[in-house]
């Protein structure tokens, strides 16, 4: 809103994070000991398993902290550390920290910069590729999944004059919008008021306002807040990967049920599909139950609240539905394809019966043909 007063940030932190799929489960036990086993070697200055209060993860994530090189990112330079958060479901965090300072309109710049930094993705890859490296067997069969789930967390702690949570929906609506959007220029009032909708506030001084690509934060203690939203964008990463897995099968389905000529009666056609089926339905289960079931908030109903409006801005209601459809209709393709396969066996007995009972006959015939 024209004539409200420069807001200007005293302290503060920039968290951008970098979510991949590494593996299909990490043993967090035996993580540990190994992380601290290569703990010289590997340059890790810290490693922990304690949770938030609140959270009751199943089981708590391994946090390791290790060296980094400062990287430069607009008028700022992230810390020399990065903090990795590794899941037994098999996920990485890569969460790095850039600590901001100045105009609050500044920021709009940062988050330009942070979207779709190819830099930091490749840098965090490195990272992900040297923990991989040093948690060995403790990683099930571990792989580094093509795409990564990246997101901003803008935490302001102050402002150098005070400044009520109100006022940044209200005469801070366009900043604020931008540096959500990634987007240094000025935007509609449709897209400000889309940007800001999914705000939440727990007293007078503090707001949180989360959007598909960013978070903006004023909260000078927000630590569980950026861990709620730093899992659930984990989680989105997730449902990404599994959904992406299982349209692959699904494709790999629908070419092997299309009518092909079949080599001994298509007896041995069905069966790579229907393994590899069964053991995506398997780990498809598995991983779409840990995700979902990995994080329980207790006695907290704020952070609750913040789970929810995050978890609608990523649209994971959505992906938990499109992966369960799938998940029946591969039940059902598996189905389909062992049905076949057993009607398969059935007619190759049905005609080597038949063979046997025309060898018998004509064997039995043979020495009546020959005395004739």
């Amino acid at each position: 809103m024209s004539g409200a007063p420069e807001l200007i940030v005293a302290t503060g932190t920039c968290y951008p994070l970098f979510a991949y799929e590494v593996a299909l489960s990490i043993d967090l036990d035996a993580a540990e000991r190994r992380v601290l086993a290569a703990a010289t070697e590997r340059l890790s200055v810290k490693q922990k398993r304690r949770a938030p209060a609140y959270f009751e993860y199943r089981p708590a994530p391994l946090r390791v902290t290790q060296e980094a090189e400062s990287l430069g990112l607009a008028a700022y330079h992230t810390a020399p550390s990065v903090e990795l958060v590794l899941y037994d479901f098999g996920a990485i965090s890569v969460s790095y920290a850039v600590p901001i300072a100045g105009p609050l309109a500044g920021l709009a710049a940062l988050s330009a910069e942070l979207w779709g930094n190819d830099r930091l993705v490749a840098e965090s890859r490195r990272h992900v590729e040297r923990v991989l490296g040093t948690l060995g067997d403790a990683a099930v069969r571990p792989r580094i999944a093509d795409f990564v789930e990246d997101y901003s967390i803008f935490q302001v702690e102050a402002f150098t004059t005070p400044c009520e949570a109100a006022a940044l929906w209200t005469h801070h609506a366009q900043t604020v919008a931008q540096i959500l959007r990634a987007e240094p220029r000025s935007l509609s009032q449709q897209e400000i008021n889309d940007a800001t909708a999914s705000r939440i506030s727990f007293g007078l001084d503090d707001a949180t306002f989360i959007d598909t690509d960013a978070t903006l934060l004023f909260d000078p203690e927000a630590d569980d807040v950026r861990a709620v939203i730093e899992f659930a964008n984990t989680q989105l990463l997730e449902m990404r990967f599994l959904d992406q897995q299982l349209d692959d099968a699904l494709e790999r389905a629908y070419e092997t049920l299309m009518p092909r000529r079949a080599r001994l009666f298509g007896l041995g056609q069905y069966r790579p599909e229907l393994r590899r089926l069964a053991r995506l339905q398997l780990d498809g289960a598995i991983l779409f139950e840990q995700v979902t079931n990995a994080l329980k908030l207790v006695g907290e109903q704020y952070l609750a609240r913040v789970y929810s409006l995050a978890s609608r801005r990523f649209h994971l209601a959505e992906w938990d539905a499109s992966i369960t459809r799938k998940l029946q209709t591969i039940d059902s393709i598996y189905a389909k394809m062992a049905e076949r396969a057993a009607s398969r066996r059935m007619e190759l007995l049905e005609w080597i019966i038949i063979v046997l009972i025309a060898l018998s006959i004509i064997v039995s015939l043979g020495p009546v043909l020959g005395a004739r």
